[in-house]
């Protein structure tokens, strides 16, 4: 299985307000020998956290799509797509909502991950399949700050993408 695995071509895309979500990201790359691409939005948001959830609410509120200035790159060449994001208010961050936007994902196959502070993954997989019409969508991971690689190697392990 790992033969194939690595065969595959993955690509591991996630946006990151606090290197949570990018360490889980660099993981599932690590361990898939896949490429990785950060989804970074013209306009950061606030330094502050207090600041950063009133930019957010907001956004997600309005279904807005910040404009990137890196990572919506084509993925017409990868057979896997994970797709990254912290829990923002049981949903996705808006630099994600941008991202699968851009492209039309009828067949291709996503796998979900996200960091969380106790909410899991919210409403963050249905609105996924949602912005994704006819994608297959995989099991997803979603955890705390608190994981590890075992922990993150046992859920890839389990999808058993390519058997």
């Amino acid at each position: 299985m790992l033969e194939e695995l690595l065969m595959a071509k993955i690509l591991v895309v996630y946006y990151s307000y606090s290197n949570t979500t990018k360490n889980l990201a660099e993981d599932i790359a690590i361990i898939t020998d896949g490429d990785i691409r950060e989804l970074c939005p013209k306009e950061p948001y606030s330094f502050t956290y207090h600041g950063a959830t009133k930019e957010v609410r907001n956004e997600i509120e309005r279904g807005y799509c910040p404009k990137l200035l890196s990572g919506n790159e084509p993925v017409d060449d990868y057979d896997y797509i994970f797709v990254g994001t912290p829990n923002w208010f049981k949903s996705f961050a808006p630099p994600l909502l941008s991202f699968l936007r851009s492209f039309d994902w009828k067949d291709k196959t996503i796998i979900p991950f996200c960091t969380h502070g106790g909410g899991g993954f919210g409403q963050i997989v249905a609105n996924i399949t949602t912005e994704c019409p006819g994608a297959i969508i995989l099991s997803g991971f979603d955890t705390t700050s608190d994981f590890d690689d075992t922990t993150v190697q046992a859920w890839i392990d389990d999808m058993e993408i390519l058997e």
